[in-house]
């Protein structure tokens, strides 16, 4: 899986190099900024229209299986979640476009943007259930052929719209993405859906409702507080220095999210199902030493190559973005030990440990939060991937706690 993880994600980010680098000559810094914001709110809607019901679906999907009716109502529940999720995601879009706009983008202008994505808002959480359904299924060639042929029309799309339209081409492309997602998802899995699920069968209730409202918690901790922390600092980046620097910093995140995303496909594919279903400490730790021999040297190696070649990457993504290349260091560093604590922290996620992972994601972002706010000031942009960097490092600490403390606590329940 690893292996054609890796095949899907090459080509990705062979592809995204092309782009990053056509979006910096054509937008700039500044545009680059809001093309992040934009992701951002496009995330946030992940999460808010589908009421975070992915990493339930992936649990209960990979438990019942075998089980049609469980799925059933597993599916009835969700159905009722996204219904709601979308209809008030896409009511508040509408109403609040332009004050959306000014907060998002520091231009009301962009309105009628955000309306688009309040058209969207359905596919975004279609996509997002269905997309749960593959990964519960771990149907990995499925999922890898989704993502590639989605990502290519999607990329073909992007750079067409931004050539003909600028910035605001490249925005239109970005927003209606998730549409040709969902289209692309029925077009290959629709078949192996229907063995599962049943759709004159779903119906308007929410049996499950109980099950899935832990895992819309943790959603929007992880999903929706995370990328509003992000739009924030991005403003504040604006205000303390300039929108320039708030463009350089994004253009740096989104070369940690092109290689950190192959992490996240493993997470939702393999790690989610798998952790799921073991409940022994041994096992566990048999489990977390695979992943760990497996991913964290392929990472380490791949950051210190990227470190050392940071000019040249820079050179061939965003060659007028100056000031980014004292920023990888922390990057690096912050994302080698956030994909070894993230590992770890779906245990929480796996065994419906709702109130250390809404902990631990709570103190995550505060202190990415205060540590950017306060660096910031004393050091400039590089601060904010120093807070990044720092924040990972407490987060690791207080996760590694929790997880001991967990199974200790199983051992000691077996023994009483």
């Amino acid at each position: 899986m690893t292996s054609l993880n890796a095949v899907v994600i090459g080509i990705r980010l062979f592809i995204s190099l092309f782009i990053q680098r056509l979006l910096a000559e054509i937008v700039g810094e500044t545009g680059i900024a809001k093309i992040g914001s934009l992701r951002n709110l496009i995330q946030m809607l992940t999460s808010l229209s589908s009421v975070g019901v992915f990493n339930g679906v992936v649990k209960y999907v990979s438990e019942f299986k075998e089980d049609k009716a469980a799925l059933t109502r597993l599916f009835s529940t969700a159905f009722v979640f996204t219904l709601l999720g979308s209809v008030l995601s896409s009511v508040a879009l509408l109403i609040w476009s332009a004050p959306i706009s000014e907060h998002l983008f520091n231009d009301s202008s962009f309105a009628y943007l955000i309306k688009i994505v309040a058209v969207i808002v359905p596919f975004i959480a279609m996509q997002r259930v269905f997309n749960g359904i593959v990964n519960g299924l771990s149907k990995y060639k499925s999922f890898s052929k989704i993502e590639l042929i989605a990502y290519l029309i999607g990329s073909a799309l992007t750079v067409g719209l931004l050539i003909l339209h600028g910035i605001d081409g490249a925005l239109v492309a970005i927003a209606v993405i998730p549409a040709i997602q969902l289209l692309t998802l029925f077009y290959v899995f629709l078949k192996v859906l229907r063995e599962y699920m049943s759709f004159k069968d779903i119906r308007f209730k929410a049996p499950m409702a109980k099950a899935l409202l832990a895992f819309s918690l943790m959603s929007f901790v992880s999903t929706v507080l995370f990328n509003f922390v992000e739009i924030d600092i991005r403003r504040m980046i604006t205000a303390k220095i300039t929108e320039s620097d708030a463009g350089v910093w994004t253009a740096m995140t989104n070369i940690s999210k092109n290689y950190m995303v192959f992490s996240g496909a493993l997470f939702g594919l393999y790690v989610l199902p798998r952790f799921a279903s073991i409940s022994k400490k041994k096992d566990f730790m048999n489990e977390l030493g695979t992943i760990y021999k497996t991913l964290l040297p392929i990472f380490g190696l791949g950051m210190i190559l990227i470190y050392f070649l940071k000019d040249y990457v820079i050179a061939l993504i965003y060659p007028d973005f100056t000031g980014m290349a004292p920023l990888f260091k922390w990057q690096l560093l912050g994302d080698f030990i956030k994909l070894a604590s993230m590992v770890l922290a779906y245990q929480f996620v796996a065994k419906k440990m709702v109130r250390n992972f809404i902990f631990t994601e709570l103190l995550s972002l505060g202190l990415f939060y205060a540590f950017a706010k306060a660096f910031t000031t004393q050091y400039g942009l590089e601060g904010v991937v120093m807070a990044h960097f720092l924040r990972y490092a407490i987060y690791f600490v207080v996760v590694i706690f929790l997880v001991w403390r967990y199974f200790n606590k199983q051992k000691n329940t077996n023994i009483g």
